[in-house]
């Protein structure tokens, strides 16, 4: 096995300002790939890339929004523009959320589609005109333990069972090639966004109204954000070369 499982690498890491997709990035880019990382806030993202950069890794941070096809080109641009190539797609941002069905509209609906399954699908049908020429390239989706266990809110939920299906199509599809598509499953997991979840908050910070009918939280032993990013290195690196179409849950056995 190669000292650095990722040397020579390029990946993308979306939602790469905080939690689950900074440690992926980091640890990416100590294994030794060359990371472009992505996120809609300037500033929380440079902040990251600087902090990467001052360890001596070879990162890019490009403000990006995956509900843009354009935003999403220009990211994948950028990987073969600075880098000369792109290997690793990980569709890690997300919007998570706790309305129940009767409290969602369809501006909200939308609103997490956009971010949750059609952005990672522009990432993949993008992706896959670098990595079909030269049959070979690795694809891999964060969805949650919710796209089998659909106990937060009804657009987030449906979304990761969304997100299930396609890694599971894209993988059919692709069946025949070098290129290989998977999915990480997370249960709970010790970022920003899951606290505000605890401390019931939206996204954002906004409070939950008193009267709101949305789900209680599930609890149960947490995770690190970097057990997600190991999971996400196993199928990326040379350990996963025959894994396809599969969704690989990391939830400390919370949820089995």
């Amino acid at each position: 096995m190669k000292e650095k499982m990722l040397e020579g690498k390029v990946a993308i890491v979306s939602g790469a300002s905080y939690g689950m997709g900074t440690s992926m990035a980091e640890l990416f880019a100590s294994e030794g790939a060359k990371v472009v990382l992505t996120a809609r806030g300037k500033e929380k993202l440079d902040a990251v890339v600087d902090d990467l950069k001052a360890k001596g890794y070879e990162v890019t941070g490009v403000v990006a929004d995956n509900k843009n096809l354009e935003d999403v080109k220009n990211v994948i641009q950028t990987a073969l523009d600075v880098y000369g190539d792109l290997d690793i797609v990980i569709n890690n941002a997300a919007i998570g959320e706790q309305k129940m069905i009767d409290e969602t509209d369809d501006e909200w609906l939308e609103h997490v589609y956009q971010t949750n399954v059609f952005g990672p699908f522009r990432f993949i049908r993008e992706s896959l005109k670098v990595f079909i020429p030269k049959n070979e390239g690795c694809i891999i989706n964060i969805s949650s333990v919710n796209g089998e266990r659909p106990f937060c809110g009804a657009s987030y939920t449906s979304s990761k069972g969304a997100i299930n299906t396609l890694t599971k199509n894209v993988a059919m599809r692709l069946i025949d090639t070098n290129i290989r598509i998977n999915a990480v499953a997370p249960g709970a997991t010790v970022t920003p966004a899951h606290l505000a979840n605890k401390a019931g908050e939206q996204p954002g910070g906004a409070k939950m109204l008193e009267n709101s009918k949305h789900f209680v939280y599930f609890p149960g032993p947490e995770c690190d954000p970097m057990d997600q990013a190991n999971a996400c290195l196993y199928l990326a690196s040379e350990m996963g070369k025959h894994v396809k179409g599969q969704v690989l849950q990391v939830c400390n056995g919370a949820f089995l």
